[in-house]
């Protein structure tokens, strides 16, 4: 048995991850981040690859190379615990909590949200009864017919967004060198681009979409686990190679088209959504942005899809015998259609506290996956490690929150704290003492 994918299968499989981790977020952040790095770009560009680039790659590779049948699986090495709360809590993160109502609330703000007017809440709600309409009738229904749909827009809507790309790059409305940072942006800019990373939600994504990769694999006649492993590697790097790209050309078009949306930057609730219909207009004019919006909105409901039913289908597995998949796909459904009328900016708002108390715990497991042939995988260095890991979390959570009284203390006593990078050290430390614990053992 062949047990070496074709280049073509490679792409085939790098092409369908793409195609489920490239949803809202890929769009929105790199734009805004453009705008607001402006001179500072190469800087924060570099952090953003990292965190939304780098580590989902990582995050694919290690349930690859950990030779785990999941996240279930990897996250259960800590302890059964950890497994059931972690698991729970970066489903629903990537579920019906942000990542599936951003889909329809940044479609919306792309695609109708200038043509609604007084009557926005209204708008939105038909916009977001529709959307969802159709993602349960999709998810209760999974069939070929889903996955030629997907066949073609993902080639749609990267012709569109290309044509876009080229538009604004060809006839830029400034240089970004003439744009001054902002922000965070002016003296921070690479944390300040790893940190907007984490709104991407891609590297609690890649733990998620690892074993789609294994399975799609073993689907093509790859059975020998190192094989596998090797090539699940080699298909996350086609699909993170063709995300960099697009970063990096979203982010440069942010920059550059700076001026058409310069006076509503500070505006809070101004999000890259709202920049990128700005862009589309100024490029297309109505009919053209028109077209762009519906080609986004059904690329958004795709990935929407996908996420419900791998959300109910976790959650199944989860909780054998309390609620059937169907059952599962109308609760998430449902609480997805009412979060996303809360608007864009209100659900990246909310999702900030979350991100940066899980995204820690993500990549500290990430790497624990990776480097765990070097340990044996051993339990002990996994719990110290995210022990240690789990209580720099929360006072990362509380930086992010404004609880004064912790923030004032560990900023004294954690390095890189005032970065958003304060669980690195206590990571590392929870390690060595889990090495330690286990040589002696």
């Amino acid at each position: 048995m062949n047990e070496k994918l074709t280049l073509r299968q490679l792409t085939l499989i790098g092409s369908m991850l793409f195609g489920m981790f490239f949803g809202a977020g890929n769009l929105i952040f790199p734009l805004i981040l453009g705008a607001k790095a402006g001179q500072n770009l190469p800087a924060a560009l570099l952090g953003l690859l990292i965190t939304a680039a780098g580590i989902p790659l990582l995050g694919v590779m290690s349930i690859g190379l950990s030779r785990s049948e999941g996240l279930l699986d990897l996250s259960g090495r800590v302890s059964p615990r950890f497994r059931s709360l972690f698991t729970c809590a970066l489903y629903l993160t990537i579920g019906p909590l942000f990542a599936i109502p951003r889909c329809a609330a940044a479609s919306f703000t792309i695609g109708m949200a200038s043509a609604a007017g007084e009557n926005m809440r209204l708008w939105q709600l038909g916009f977001s009864l529709c959307f969802f309409g159709a993602v349960l009738y999709f998810s209760l229904r999974p069939s070929r017919i889903l996955d030629s749909v997907g066949k073609f827009l993902n080639p749609a809507f990267l012709l569109f967004l290309g044509i876009m790309l080229a538009a604004a790059l060809i006839r830029p409305v400034q240089t970004a060198a003439s744009v001054v940072p902002s922000g965070d942006y002016v003296h921070s800019a690479f944390s300040a681009g790893f940190l907007q990373g984490y709104d991407t939600l891609d590297a609690l994504a890649g733990l998620a979409f690892g074993i789609v990769v294994i399975r799609a694999v073993r689907q093509l006649g790859v059975t020998k686990p190192g094989r596998v492993a090797v090539n699940t590697v080699k298909a996350g790097i086609v699909s993170m190679s063709l995300m960099s790209l697009i970063y990096a050309l979203t982010a440069l078009v942010g920059a550059q088209s700076f001026g058409l949306y310069a006076e509503r930057l500070s505006d809070p609730g101004f999000t890259g959504g709202d920049a990128f219909a700005v862009i589309a207009r100024h490029y297309f004019g109505r009919g053209g942005g028109l077209l762009l919006a519906v080609t986004v909105t059904l690329c958004c409901m795709k990935t929407a899809v996908g996420l419900v039913i791998s959300c109910s289908e976790t959650f199944e597995e989860l909780f054998p015998g309390k609620l059937a998949y169907a059952q599962w796909a109308v609760l998430f459904s449902g609480a997805s259609l009412l979060i996303s009328n809360f608007g864009l900016s209100k659900i990246v708002e909310f999702s900030a506290p979350v991100l940066y108390f899980l995204y820690p715990l993500a990549i500290v497991l990430i790497l624990l996956g990776l480097f765990g042939r070097f340990f044996g995988h051993a339990r002990t260095v996994y719990r110290w490690t995210m022990g240690a890991a789990l209580a720099a979390a929360v006072l990362e959570l509380c930086r992010v929150v404004g609880f004064q009284p912790v923030v004032g203390a560990a900023g004294r006593v954690l390095p890189f704290y005032v970065y958003g990078l304060g669980w690195v050290v206590p990571a590392a430390i929870g390690f060595a003492v889990g090495m330690v614990l286990e040589k002696r053992r």
